[in-house]
């Protein structure tokens, strides 16, 4: 972003094969999982941050969809051992319904061979329902040094 950041994430991770939840449908929903982000406290108006779900269940309903973070209120980094854990919440919008938002980014800075999302909530829309793994260094957090 061209700034110092005192606390935020890059994130371009895919994690494939996940049960998630939509509010109002019972049981889970099986696809895989995108997740882009440039996250910065210091400038949250240039920060962005999207999830797109491919659903995979070859249900009756396709419940694919693309999430875009419209505003983003809120960074907050936390050291756990050795690694970087950063919150990201705001609100978003998901074809043309606009709903608050908690992501929550885990940069295993240790000896694990994967990143991992641990948890991102669409309130009233969608739970990803556990942590998704990543690849190792598709989450890059900066501001628990």
């Amino acid at each position: 972003m061209g700034l110092i950041c005192n606390c935020g994430v890059i994130v371009n991770a895919v994690s494939e094969d996940n049960n998630v939840r939509f509010a109002g449908v019972q049981g889970t929903v099986n696809g895989d999982l995108r997740y882009m982000a440039d996250v910065c406290d210091n400038n949250l108006p240039a920060s962005f941050l999207t999830l797109n779900f491919t659903d995979e269940s070859g249900g009756m309903v396709n419940r694919s969809f693309n999430f875009v973070a419209d505003t983003i209120t809120s960074v907050v980094c936390r050291r756990e051992g050795m690694n970087c854990v950063v919150t990201v919440t705001g609100t978003g919008t998901v074809g043309g319904n606009t709903f608050p938002f908690e992501a929550v980014f885990r940069d295993q800075v240790d000896t694990a061979n994967f990143d991992n999302v641990q948890s991102f909530v669409i309130t009233g829309f969608f739970n990803q329902a556990g942590a998704a793994p990543v690849p190792q260094g598709s989450i890059v957090a900066v501001g628990c040094e």
